[in-house]
């Protein structure tokens, strides 16, 4: 044992022969006996399960809920209402992000506050509330066809709108269910609570839904180019130098980081966040080198091999003036370079 934390599903996991893994304090898959590829095209072409619970989830209640993540996050909950899901951040002084965040607003004066695993406790201590994740386990059904097999037995929660969040029953029981995911694909997130997980797993599982791992959920999320905390957001790593400019709520009053994001931006950032995909098979790798001309132009903060594109693609925090598309630079890895080209993101459109 590793003395990480234990998904309420980990039973589940073992069972259908799961490869475990430590991930942000927690242990969970990473893969089926079916592999990682397998997996993340049955997310692409048809539907898959993600067991997220290690996500945190902090419930803040109350008629001080909203004012306070309004000066805690820095995306505008007036840009939203009740009943809707919003991406947002958690920034320091300094503009850089603590932690990228869902919130579910799930009632008027309920939010529950969607840090990622190993941020739980920071985040606690920023915004306050009540951390409730072992209490539930999440589930995420992504893909073309996740709506058509959670209907099977679930209409309800199926037919969730996307960024939308609604307390639904499922299978007699009281869940929070929300239009988001972390795949690029359409479907839903189910909060559930832990003693009912494993039944409703069977049932998604059941109504035809291949189960995923994080190998998966990584693949997935980097074809939709999506920022993972620890690689393109970071304490050290602003929003603008994550070109997240869009969940800065500009017009809000004042927010943690406000101050030093509107100099950056008066400024100008001096690296930025560029999609890149290399000319073959061999994955570029996180923290290789991004040189042009001789000259070290940026660094790798994700790379991998697109199953979908079947060549490898990254993400580099790059020097702005070598981030405009259709740019030739070299990813250096090692002894070797690959040559790559600057492209859109996301790099694997719905």
């Amino acid at each position: 044992m590793t003395g990480d934390r234990l998904s309420p599903l980990d039973a589940f996991h073992r069972e259908l022969g799961a490869k475990m893994m430590p991930f942000g304090g927690w242990e969970m898959p990473l893969s089926y006996p079916s592999g990682t590829i397998a997996e993340h095209m049955a997310c692409r072409t048809g539907a898959a399960m993600f067991d997220v619970s290690h996500l945190g989830t902090v419930r803040l209640e109350g008629g001080e809920a909203f004012e306070r993540l309004q000066y805690a996050l820095t995306n505008d909950l007036r840009k939203v209402s009740a009943g809707r899901a919003q991406y947002t951040h958690s920034c320091n002084d300094r503009g850089g992000v603590v932690d990228d965040i869902i919130v579910w607003w799930v009632s008027e004066n309920v939010f529950d506050v969607m840090p990622n695993a190993s941020n739980t406790a920071r985040i606690l201590s920023v915004i306050g509330g009540v951390d409730t994740t072992a209490s539930r386990a999440v589930l995420a059904v992504q893909g073309p066809k996740a709506r058509e097999r959670l209907a099977t037995f679930a209409p309800q929660a199926a037919s969730v709108k996307r960024f939308r969040v609604e307390p639904v029953e499922v299978l007699g029981v009281a869940c929070i269910v929300a239009g988001t995911g972390y795949t690029g694909e359409d479907g839903v997130e189910i909060a559930v609570p832990v003693q009912h997980a494993e039944r409703l797993a069977r049932a998604i599982v059941a109504a035809g839904v291949t189960p995923a791992g994080l190998g998966a959920r990584d693949t997935l999320r980097l074809e939709a180019a999506l920022p993972l905390h620890g690689h393109e957001l970071s304490p050290d790593i602003t929003t603008l130098e994550a070109d997240l400019g869009w969940v800065i709520g500009w017009d809000k009053p004042d927010f943690i980081g406000k101050a030093a994001l509107s100099a950056q931006r008066n400024e100008g950032v001096r690296r930025i966040l560029c999609g890149l995909r290399t000319e073959s098979r061999r994955p570029p790798r996180d923290g290789a080198r991004v040189v042009s001309e001789g000259r070290d132009v940026g660094v790798v903060t994700s790379g991998n091999y697109s199953p979908m594109l079947e060549v490898g693609i990254a993400l580099a925090l790059v020097e702005p003036a070598f981030a405009a598309t259709g740019g030739r630079l070299e990813l250096h890895v090692r002894d070797s370079a690959l040559p790559s080209t600057v492209v859109a993101r996301p790099f694997v459109k719905r």
